[in-house]
């Protein structure tokens, strides 16, 4: 039977006290796809200034979001930089982690869509952790085109890949679950 490991692209994972020394120390970044939202797309004609209108978190989905907010804050990462994509169901996470101001910011947006905002989305989100460098942690929340366009991580609900900048590069140093 052949067992292939799922490693970040940096070759090695980091154990989950290092991700979240890593996070605490400043400098990294939190790439956190939102919670639980039942669906895999948004209805058509959502629209992205009515929550109504799009797949929200469930519940189980706030909880999650709380939930995730409390181990940051378990793991001694209350000094970060927060900010979310505009859908709901990312502002609505980012909001729930009770880590501090959220700011909106469209290079988060999925493009699930439209695969054709994915190098200039994906270089927005590049610059706004470049800006951020030497700064405390960014947590980034957003979707997992997103986050798999940045990393090549396909990441469950909720899922955190921890990040660091290493010049124009991002290097994953590993996934907490």
């Amino acid at each position: 039977m052949l067992v292939l490991l799922a490693l970040p692209l940096s070759g090695h994972a980091e154990t989950e006290a290092e991700l979240w020394a890593a996070l605490k120390s400043g400098g990294h970044v939190a790439l956190v796809r939102h919670a639980l939202a039942p669906g895999t797309s948004d209805p058509a004609g959502f629209r992205i200034d009515d929550c109504t209108t799009q797949r929200n978190l469930s519940a189980e989905g706030r909880e999650q979001a709380r939930a995730i907010g409390a181990r940051f804050r378990a793991n001694g990462v209350t000094r970060v930089a927060i900010y979310s994509s505009q859908w709901c169901r990312c502002l609505d996470t980012a909001r729930l982690l009770d880590l501090g101001p959220v700011a909106p910011f469209a290079g988060l947006n999925s493009f699930f869509a439209d695969r054709s905002r994915h190098v200039p989305q994906s270089a927005e989100v590049r610059a706004l952790i470049r800006a951020a460098a030497g700064g405390p942690s960014l947590v980034l929340v957003t979707h997992q085109v997103n986050i798999n366009a940045l990393t090549g991580v396909f990441p469950g609900s909720g899922e955190i890949v921890v990040l660091r900048p290493v010049g124009d590069d991002l290097q994953v140093l590993g996934r907490i679950p």
